[in-house]
């Protein structure tokens, strides 16, 4: 069993709510894991896209049957998330730390990046003396710029003209300094591995000398690999290339490949008001619940009751009724997108975005005090003769007034 959404019954689900579905992070994580028993390259869970920590025992290694070795953080409060609920390795990288950030990430992390010299210069002696009272060992690393985009929208393009991550080439001298064991780069987004590849080619031309003195090479993120149609060959290829090259450990960190098409949000029709055309005025909102849409921007995937059955709404004009859907907030131009259906939508119908388990739930706002959706999660046997039969929705968690009250003072 690929997916679980055909066994979903958006009627019984709070909403707004994003529900997990935990037949397709396993086979995530087997896709992943394919990579590494091929390779023996590490992969780690990028808690930036990805962070429901109940559903960790699926991928982790340390704390469940999952395959990962660990995650990797940018910040402090990421760490701890890693060390307390995936366990196994902890990496972090950040672009810039602090001494309070450095106090608290030292008993936490196993690989610590930095983004300059700079702060190597400044917090390694303090790194050093800590393994050394300690008796632990945390794998410092640099990150490198190689001057080589593959992005395609700037805002998260990290090797954009003037990126501020990574150290390039004319930067960073042939030997490197003592202390440092590796190197560690990201140039892609939601991208296969012939974009990989080339990152290859530009990171070995320029950084080649430093490549040969490092224990590991971390790959960084966005790599889609359980996307359909990924290239798994290739991408094993481009891992054992660096092996054979430069005999070290090739770690990789995606998020979005972990939890792709793993999980939906469902929300719920509030109003439809007529303005240039039918608006549909919903529970959810694309500032607070789902801001990548704006921030990106990108439409969602849709799917709504029709027949009887859920089926993916159209685009403009393709189905028999179009209409504007939009989120509750005060913010104008809080609108999701123009989307099409057989008929038109009523207060009360229950709609259900496609793949919303990554970065939607970890960028959640309470903007306008509106609550975060609840969070859930639909499992099935999927030994059972009749799976269906044996799905369940769990819910694992409401938010209240609280929440919101605890984030201000």
């Amino acid at each position: 069993m690929k997916h679980l959404l055909p066994l979903l019954d958006p009627r019984t689900v709070p909403s707004p709510c994003f529900v997990l579905d935990e037949a397709r992070l396993a086979a995530n994580a087997a896709i992943l894991d394919s990579v590494q028993q091929r390779t023996g390259a590490r992969i780690l869970l990028a808690l930036k896209g990805f962070a429901a920590w109940d559903s960790f025992p699926l991928l982790s290694r340390a704390k469940g049957h999952g395959p990962l070795w660990g995650t990797c953080a940018s910040s402090v409060d990421e760490a701890r998330l890693g060390r307390e609920e995936f366990g196994g390795e902890v990496h972090a990288f950040a672009a810039g730390w602090t001494e309070e950030e450095l106090d608290e990430l030292l008993p936490l992390v196993d690989h610590l990046v930095f983004n300059s010299l700079a702060q190597w210069e400044r917090f390694g002696p303090r790194v050093r003396a800590w393994c050394r009272d300690s008796g632990r060992e945390i794998s410092c690393g640099l990150r490198i710029n190689p001057e080589h985009s593959e992005g395609a929208v700037a805002i998260y393009n990290p090797c954009s003209p003037g990126s501020r991550l990574g150290i390039r080439p004319h930067q960073l001298p042939e030997k490197l300094p003592e202390g440092i064991s590796g190197l560690h780069f990201h140039t892609l987004c939601e991208q296969g591995a012939d974009a990989l590849e080339r990152t290859l080619d530009a990171v070995e031309a320029r950084f080649g000398k430093q490549l040969a003195q490092c224990r590991w090479i971390n790959f960084g993120g966005g790599h889609h690999i359980t996307r359909e149609g990924y290239d798994l060959d290739r991408l094993c290829r481009c891992i054992t290339r660096m092996q054979r090259n430069y005999g070290a450990q090739i770690y990789l960190e995606p998020g979005e490949a972990v939890a792709l098409n793993a999980g939906w949000l469902v929300a719920t029709v509030l109003d439809v008001v007529q303005a240039d055309m039918p608006v549909a005025i919903l529970d959810t909102s694309a500032s607070c619940h789902m801001p990548d849409v704006l921030e990106m921007p990108y439409r969602p995937g849709l799917l709504a009751p029709e027949d009887g059955e859920l089926r993916l709404a159209g685009e403009n004009g393709k189905k028999a009724w179009t209409c504007r859907l939009a989120g509750k907030s005060c913010l104008a131009g809080d609108v999701i997108g123009e989307y099409s259906f057989a008929a038109p939508l009523r207060a009360g119908d229950r709609l259900i975005f496609t793949d919303m388990a990554i970065y939607s739930m970890v960028k959640t706002t309470t903007f306008n005090g509106l609550r975060l959706p609840s969070i859930g999660s639909l499992a099935a046997d999927p030994h059972a003769a009749d799976p269906a039969a044996t799905a369940r929705f769990r819910l694992v968690r409401r938010f209240g007034y609280e929440d919101f009250k605890t984030r201000l003072s």
